[in-house]
């Protein structure tokens, strides 16, 4: 990981709190995933903030969150060649860390169900960048194959065995 790109994330995370009125001191560290080594965690300091700013950074679901994480890849990898850009990751109070450990529960049940009926398994209500995750999750499963179909805000990522044919 490229300091000046984590020094980046990590001052234009603290500007964008401070611009919301929701002021907070950010910590950068590589990803807790070691299976993506390029990955950067922009973790947001949860004891600056009052137990409602909180709720409101992390919203509905982790909506908010969300918003915050894709406006950071946007920018932050705006104009950058692909192979230059890198995956940011904004983390509150432990939310992306549970909800991986949460996605991870949901693909090896998908994948186990998948292999036991023979099947596809498809798994609705995913935003891109946990259907990304769950890709990553079950990438090094040779006997399943998982790809996305449909279109947002209906889309949905699917579980098969490689054996089955479309």
């Amino acid at each position: 990981m490229k300091e000046s790109q984590k020094d980046r994330g990590q001052q234009w995370l603290e500007e964008l709190l401070s611009l919301m009125g929701v002021p907070a001191p950010v910590t950068v560290s590589a990803s807790p995933d070691e299976s993506e080594d390029e990955g950067c965690w922009l973790t947001i300091d949860g004891t600056a903030l009052t137990e409602e700013q909180a709720q409101l950074l992390i919203g509905s679901d982790g909506t908010v969150l969300d918003a915050v994480q894709y406006l950071a890849n946007t920018v932050l990898n705006l104009g950058r060649a692909s192979d230059d850009q890198m995956p940011y990751t904004v983390e509150l109070n432990g939310y992306r860390a549970e909800r991986q450990a949460a996605l991870k529960a949901i693909a090896d049940q998908a994948a186990s169900q998948a292999r036991e009926t023979g099947e596809e398994v498809e798994l609705k209500s995913l935003s891109s960048a946990e259907r990304r995750q769950v890709h990553t999750f079950l990438k090094d499963c040779e006997d399943l194959e998982t790809y996305s179909r449909g279109r947002e805000p209906d889309r949905r990522l699917v579980i098969r065995p490689r054996s089955v044919v479309q």
